[in-house]
């Protein structure tokens, strides 16, 4: 089952392949059956007439056609294993026109998108923007689409979430390149929140999709008790999602998964600063439906400007909303779904803190401290934005940090440091170490600056960094130095507002308090992540209870998103409902509560006379409801008794 080009007669020949199998195990279970009957001697009539021998006989078929039948439903929804060419930008050794001034948008050009390397300022491509009336289309494209797909199969929907499994782990490095040219970032950045995220919500809702989805039953009461009751969770139509762009993968790709998996088409907005990046994986997703025998057209993509982007927000023709992003924007998003009462699931920034106890092992440590910081230069909405350290540890901590923070090194993983052994080649035949790699934009490096100038003034001390550093070799890139500051205070602005940046914040607290910190991580506007480092557990558990964030991770970072069975979202101004686990699936479908009784019709609810229309003696009705609600819900047998008493007195 292996199509190594995406090209469409490979696909073809791929689904063909596999449903010649299918046959061919379908014939098997024919054949089976068959054989086993001659298998069986001729017995003696008297023999033929035992029902033992009938039925261990029939026991046998039995078993061995659902066996049969088993593998021919594994085989079916089975994976088709696809590889997708890099495209020329993500190669190694490729180069583009260096923009001396990059912006996505040029007044010369206002409809254009210009998608550039934030790392290298090379131009990578040039693409039209989506218009209100292009993105009407899209949503009719993907309405019309969802009329069939609403129908699949558990098991077709599986087929193609497989697909898309194989793919990414066999282009994992192809993903991390594309990632990686249109972000900036590193590959083994890439390799953390692109990859090993979307593969684990691949595998998470293969595995556990249907259970959670499959029509439930609920318990009942007296009342009801001739009665089943049931909860449907039905696909809702069409979904949107608009997603940031730290991670042009995952962001993309998670939102497909679970829409798709619970019967929705999905158009996804994708940020305009990384349209690029976007549109390929976005490509590549399509293919993966089309090879599994799926509508490509369940998938949307929109890339726009700001001001198109309520044609997307303010459609009747979607039903829900998820939105990866800044607080501003998410408002604004919000307030245009009102319109058509559109449910929204938001997740917003942070401010994320990570409380470190005297008894934290922090040379252990120090290297999660790192990643924590500096993953995606900082751009990580789950990333540690403020270490709050005892202060009895708090200037060793700056000492193990110190010499580690200074060592990082700036540039482009894409060209000063190729990957992959087959395609590698290097500047003047010498890789160079590439730690961080660049920030999507320069726009807020003045800001950023003056958020550090303001907290020296105040007493904070400024010990790595501090400013936007002009790379030597690409002098247009969006580069900031890694940047340390200590003795910061909890009223400081940079104390509380989102930095997405690499700047590590020590805080000290007073070892004598434990409430101290906790206070100090709940004080600001967010509550999305967090994380604690000690090594009592009474401890850590004390402040894990009282924290006011959506995750919290003992002795590690961010981890918990790595599970997708869990839920990912935030409390306070970090947004509100979830993604990931079984709320955020839950969470694309609607709920639709179904009663049928229970022998359909032998027993049925009837009107007692007593209490149907008109009342002939309304003190007698009343009454007689409540003698009902004594005997449903009386406490004790007395009470029960009475109520039955009062029953058969007034229905008479």
């Amino acid at each position: 089952m292996t199509a190594t080009s995406p090209f469409p007669n490979s696909m073809a020949a791929a689904s063909v392949w596999v449903e010649r199998l299918q046959l061919q195990l379908q014939l098997f279970v024919l054949q089976t059956d068959l054989y086993l009957f001659q298998l069986i001697p001729p017995l003696p009539s008297t023999a033929i007439r035992s029902p033992t021998s009938l039925i261990f006989t029939g026991l046998i078929v039995y078993i061995i056609s659902r066996i049969a039948s088993a593998l021919s439903a594994y085989v079916a929804e089975q994976g088709v294993s696809i590889s997708i060419p890099a495209p020329p930008q993500a190669r190694a050794g490729w180069s583009g026109t260096v923009l001396t001034k990059p912006t996505v948008r040029d007044t010369k050009k206002p409809d254009t998108i210009f998608c550039y390397d934030p790392a290298t300022a090379y131009l990578i491509a040039e693409i039209t923007a989506d218009t209100p009336t292009t993105i009407s289309q899209k949503i009719a494209k993907a309405k019309t689409a969802q009329l069939k797909w609403r129908k699949s199969s558990f098991a077709l929907r599986r087929k193609a979430l497989r697909t898309m499994q194989k793919w990414v782990v066999r282009d994992a490095e192809t993903i991390a390149r594309v990632a990686s040219r249109d972000t900036g970032k590193t590959a083994v950045d890439a390799a953390f929140g692109e990859l090993l995220t979307t593969c684990s919500k691949l595998a998470w809702t293969i595995s556990n999709g249907e259970k959670i989805l499959r029509t439930e039953t609920r318990p009942n009461n007296l009342l009801l008790m001739h009665k089943v009751c049931e909860v449907r969770h039905e696909p809702m139509g069409v979904v949107a999602a608009c997603v940031s762009w730290n991670y042009s993968a995952h962001n993309v790709m998670g939102p497909i998964i679970a829409s798709l998996f619970a019967g929705n088409a999905i158009v996804v907005k994708a940020s305009e600063l990384v349209a690029w990046s976007a549109g390929w994986f976005v490509d590549a997703i399509r293919q993966c439906l089309r090879v599994s025998g799926c509508d490509p057209e369940l998938v949307q993509l929109v890339t726009c400007f700001p001001e198109a982007a309520e044609a997307l927000t303010q459609s009747p023709d979607i039903a829900h909303i998820t939105f990866i992003g800044s607080e501003p924007v998410g408002r604004l998003v919000a307030q245009a779904a009102t319109k058509e009462l559109t449910p929204v699931t938001l997740e917003l920034g942070g401010k994320d803190p990570a409380i470190l106890l005297k008894d934290a092992d922090l040379k252990y440590f120090s290297s999660t401290f790192m990643r924590s910081c500096f993953q995606g230069a900082g751009q990580n909405c789950i990333g540690i934005e403020r270490f709050i350290a005892d202060e009895a540890i708090a200037k060793k901590l700056v000492t193990i940090v110190e010499p580690r923070i200074k060592a990082l090194k700036l540039g482009s993983f894409m060209d000063d440091a190729p990957f992959g052994t087959s395609s590698s080649s290097t500047k003047g035949g010498k890789a160079e170490r590439v730690d961080l790699g660049a920030m999507i934009t320069d726009a807020r490096f003045s800001h950023l600056e003056s958020l550090i100038s303001d907290a020296v003034s105040q007493g904070a001390r400024l010990v790595v960094g501090g400013k936007r550093h002009n790379h030597p070799t690409y002098k247009h890139g969006h580069y900031f130095t890694p940047t340390l500051l200590t003795n910061i205070k909890p009223s400081m602005a940079i104390a509380n507002e989102e930095l997405f940046a690499p700047i590590f914040l020590i805080i000290p607290f007073a070892t004598t308090s434990l409430d101290s910190a906790i206070s100090i991580a709940n004080s600001t506007r967010y509550g999305l992540g967090s994380s604690i480092f000690g090594s009592t557990l009474s401890q850590c558990q004390y402040i894990a209870d009282r924290l006011e964030a959506g995750m919290v991770n003992i002795n590690d970072f961010g981890v918990s998103y790595l599970n997708q069975g869990l839920p990912f979202g935030g409390v306070k101004k970090s947004g509100y409902g979830r993604f990931g686990g079984l709320e955020g699936l839950l969470a694309l479908t609607q709920a639709k509560a179904v009663t049928r009784d229970r022998a359909f019709t032998w027993i049925r609810t009837g009107i007692p006379p007593r209490l149907d229309y008109p009342l002939e003696q309304p003190g007698k009705s009343w009454a007689f409801v409540q003698g009902l609600v004594r005997f449903a819900y009386g406490d004790g047998l007395l009470a029960r008794a009475r109520g039955i008493l009062d029953l058969i007195v007034n229905g008479a």
